[in-house]
């Protein structure tokens, strides 16, 4: 089934219903859902070229792999190896969409799905910073678990979460969605699994010589899309979702970072072709 055309009822209904899912569930059960399915205890994350690595971004993944000592699981992927993963696991057409993802921020973005649906876990972008004493909890049941966002396009800045949360909070310029960082997953959750769908369609829907929007084809736009899709099907997002209200007390994002300055940073290239000479 191919994704329905976006249009700005769509996005508008899309960001309603977000705000009112995560507005519902600003007082909610703790991260632990009760079930007996728990997701795998593995912190996974991508960076394109491990050879050309920069230091600070190093720095940042060096956070994560420090849990190794306390049981947890580090996978760092490239894109050589997240190439074999995806055609190890689902073959030529997805391994075919993620060559068509132009950019590293895009690889990841698809690569992400690819991956947790396969096996579960925590994925995180390369340029958080874990902060926490404490992540075990994040790997409690088995329920999605995605961090909402709100962007005031009257300001072109970030709404802070103390303010979007708040149940009724709203501002007729606020664009409420969830971010596909971090995404943490048990195998084969059918979110997941239409997110990849939808991403993998879009991807093969565009022309040769095209280069679809990163959000929107595979980034947040796409899994809000998902989200929302899901719950017009099936009505019962609740029961698989669950809002992290507070994952800046477990990581946070660093800035600045020298890859931020040049094409590597995916808002400086998106819709522009990458030329891969360099970390």
């Amino acid at each position: 089934m191919q994704p329905e055309p976006d249009s700005p009822e769509h996005h508008r209904q899309r960001s309603e219903f977000i705000r009112n899912l995560v507005q519902r569930q600003f007082v909610q059960e703790p991260l632990d859902d009760g079930l007996l399915q728990a997701t795998p205890r593995t912190v996974v994350q991508f960076w394109h070229n491990q050879r050309q690595m920069p230091d600070d971004v190093k720095e940042c993944i060096d956070s994560w792999v420090r849990w190794e000592a306390k049981g947890f699981k580090h996978r760092l992927f490239d894109e050589c190896s997240a190439k074999v993963f995806i055609d190890h696991n689902f073959g030529v057409r997805h391994k075919q969409a993620f060559e068509c993802c132009y950019h590293p921020a895009m690889q990841a973005d698809y690569f992400r799905l690819c991956y947790l649906l396969v096996e579960g876990g925590l994925y995180v972008d390369a340029d958080e910073v874990c902060i926490s004493a404490d992540i075990g909890c994040l790997f409690n049941g088995s329920r999605l678990k995605v961090q909402p966002l709100c962007y005031d396009i009257d300001s072109g800045t970030m709404v802070s979460p103390s303010v979007f949360l708040s149940v009724d909070a709203f501002d007729s310029s606020w664009i409420f969605y969830f971010n596909n960082n971090p995404l943490i997953a048990c195998r084969g959750h059918p979110i997941i699994e239409n997110a990849l769908s939808r991403a993998t369609i879009l991807l093969e829907l565009a022309g040769k010589n095209e280069l679809p929007e990163i959000q929107a084809t595979t980034g947040p736009g796409n899994l809000s899309k998902a989200i929302f899709e899901f719950d017009t099907i099936l009505g019962c997002v609740e029961s698989e979702l669950l809002v992290l209200r507070d994952w800046d007390a477990f990581a946070i994002s660093k800035w600045p970072l020298s890859y931020r300055s040049d094409a590597r940073n995916w808002r400086l290239s998106n819709q522009q072709k990458f030329y891969r000479n360099g970390g």
